[in-house]
C-alpha cells in the first residue's frame, strides 16, 4: 500500500531530543509525505531540520488540519498526544532514548542558547519525564484508534536497515527502506550516556 492510500495518520512522537526529527527524515526519504511547515529551521542541534508543524502546538483549540493529514506523517511531542481527536486513526512511532542521553542533549541545546541548568534540575526533569512516559504509555494502550510501534534510538543507529523494515511493516506501507537507511548518520549521535 502507498501512503497516499492510508486511512490513518502516522504520528512520530517521543520526548524532546529522542530522535523524532531523524524518524521524520527517514519517513520523508522513504517516500511518505510529511506535514511540516519549515518554520523551525535547521540549526546546530538538528542540522537536517526539525520537521515540525506549528499548528500541532494548538491541537487543544484547533485540530481542523488533522483530516488532511491522512496518509502523511506528522511530528507530535508526547505531551500533546492526548490532544489528537478521537475520530481519526493513528499509527504512532514512539521514539525511545536513554534518559541520560536525552537530558545531556537537552542541556547542550540549552547551553548553546545561553541557558544552563543544574544537577538538581536534571534529577527533577528525569523524574518528570519518567512519570509522564508512564501516563502516556498507559493511555495509548487503552485507545482503540491508536496503534503504537516503539523504536529505540540506539537500535536505530546500530541497525538502521532492521529498524526501517520494522517501521514499514508496522505501517503496512511500501517505503523505500534503502533511502531511509541513508538518512541515519551515527556522527550526529553526539550526546551519549
Amino acid at each position: 500500500m502507498k501512503s497516499a492510500d492510508a486511512d490513518f495518520i502516522t504520528v512520530v512522537s517521543g520526548l524532546p531530543r529522542s530522535g523524532t526529527s531523524m524518524m521524520m527524515q527517514m519517513l520523508a526519504a522513504g517516500g511518505m509525505p510529511v506535514v511540516s511547515d519549515g518554520q523551525r529551521t535547521a540549526d546546530t542541534d538538528n542540522p537536517r531540520g526539525y520537521f515540525e508543524f506549528e499548528a500541532v502546538k494548538k491541537l487543544k483549540t484547533d485540530s481542523s488540519w488533522i483530516a488532511g493529514a491522512r496518509g502523511h506523517a506528522v511530528k507530535v511531542i508526547s505531551m500533546l498526544l492526548g490532544e489528537l481527536p478521537a475520530e481519526s486513526e493513528y499509527r504512532v512511532i514512539f521514539m525511545l532514548r536513554d534518559m541520560g542521553e536525552i537530558l545531556a542533549s537537552q542541556n547542550e541545546m540549552l547551553k548553546r542558547r545561553g541557558t544552563t541548568g543544574s544537577a538538581s534540575d536534571d534529577a527533577a526533569m528525569r523524574q518528570h519525564f519518567e512519570a509522564h512516559l508512564k501516563k502516556v504509555w498507559a493511555r495509548l494502550a487503552t485507545q482503540k484508534n491508536f496503534r503504537v510501534h516503539f523504536c529505540d534510538h540506539r537500535e536505530l543507529l546500530s541497525a538502521p536497515a532492521e529498524q526501517a523494515r520494522a517501521v514499514g511493516e508496522f505501517l503496512g506501507l511500501d517505503l523505500d527502506e534503502h533511502a531511509m537507511v541513508q538518512v541515519v548518520d551515527p556522527a550526529l549521535h553526539r550526546n551519549r550516556a
